[in-house]
């Protein structure tokens, strides 16, 4: 019998359809020394892109999860978790639990390498498994973001909604798997922390832009997207033309948009970077105010934007921190 159940989760509805028994285990509380993951070590070696410099060179994702995190009171826990979609890692690396899964429908490579080697180094069975290796796993519960996902799994699936903030969706995880009361309790440790961070170096007085590099255009990114998020927790402000949620196309109309006091920007591919490089050197782009003041700063595509979570969020911070420290607007 399949059932389905419904809960709200700060707006995200999380679907759990249950084809196999759960294997719960009793478990104690989280206690409160657990915590999310941090930005892990950086290198102080100097590199630039198209005249610009990266804002971390070099980094080594050696703290890239967060501490272990047990079951609230009174919630079961789970042995073993197959992941359908490498995104959900993210929330798993998250609450420190990265160790409980057995299999990850990726190919070989596949793992976001910000996850650091204990998520890179899970056991992958191909992106699109047959039912016989989903099945090989044994998987007691599976994360998905489709059905479709979870099918060949015979196991309590967990469909989280995609089209919801990152923050909903970590806390779908969380609560899916007896944690919601933890991942609410890290999800107020990261808010709390990237408010201090901010009035550190006075984001507030800062006006920050966003852009990314495709392989024949580059866009404005939103206030909605993944980094924009974390600037906005940060108590960033946007310059006026950029506060708009979804991202705007740079055109030659609107190509001074992109100015701010200071801009990120960014490679969606190696071919971003050649199209973005030829855009960092064109005069246009050096007469901005933020190239002609040396405030444009390369940053990680990868990391920024996204399907991303908790565990890249301190990544995004530390790299705001680092760049916008002793600069207001």
């Amino acid at each position: 019998m399949v059932t389905r159940v419904r809960g709200p989760v700060r707006a995200v509805a999380v679907t759990c359809v249950v084809t196999a028994g759960v294997l719960g285990l009793s478990a104690c509380g989280g206690a409160d020394t657990q915590s999310p993951p941090g930005p892990g070590s950086v290198t102080t070696t100097t590199t630039a892109v198209g005249g610009f410099d990266l804002v971390t060179p070099e980094r080594t994702f050696d703290r890239a999860c967060g501490t272990a995190s047990t079951p609230d009171p009174g919630q079961a826990d789970v042995s073993r978790i197959a992941v359908a979609d490498p995104s959900l890692l993210d929330p798993l690396c998250a609450l420190g639990i990265q160790s409980k899964v057995v299999a990850v429908a990726a190919d070989p490579g596949g793992i976001p390498t910000y996850l650091g080697p204990t998520v890179t180094s899970l056991p992958t069975i191909g992106s699109r498994p047959d039912a016989q290796r989903a099945a090989g796993a044994r998987a007691d519960v599976v994360l998905g973001r489709s059905t479709a996902q979870t099918a060949p799994y015979d196991a309590r699936s967990v469909v989280v909604d995609e089209s919801a903030s990152w923050q909903d969706q970590f806390q779908a995880v969380a609560d899916a798997l007896g944690r919601g009361e933890e991942g609410t309790r890290r999800l107020d440790t990261f808010a709390a922390q990237a408010k201090r961070a901010g009035q550190r170096v006075d984001a507030s007085h800062s006006q920050v832009g966003l852009v990314r590099f495709g392989a024949d255009s580059e866009q404005i990114a939103g206030t909605a997207s993944f980094a924009g998020s974390i600037l906005a927790a940060m108590g960033v402000q946007r310059p006026q033309s950029q506060r708009s949620p979804g991202s705007v196309t740079v055109t030659e109309k609107n190509f001074d948009d992109a100015d701010a006091d200071l801009v990120y920007v960014s490679f969606t591919s190696a071919k971003g970077k050649d199209h973005g490089v030829s855009v960092l050197r064109s005069d246009r782009w050096l007469d901005l105010g933020a190239a002609s003041g040396r405030r444009v700063f390369v940053v990680d595509d990868s990391i920024w934007y996204g399907r991303r979570g908790l565990a890249a969020a301190p990544v995004v911070l530390d790299d705001v921190q680092r760049s916008l420290n002793g600069y207001s607007g």
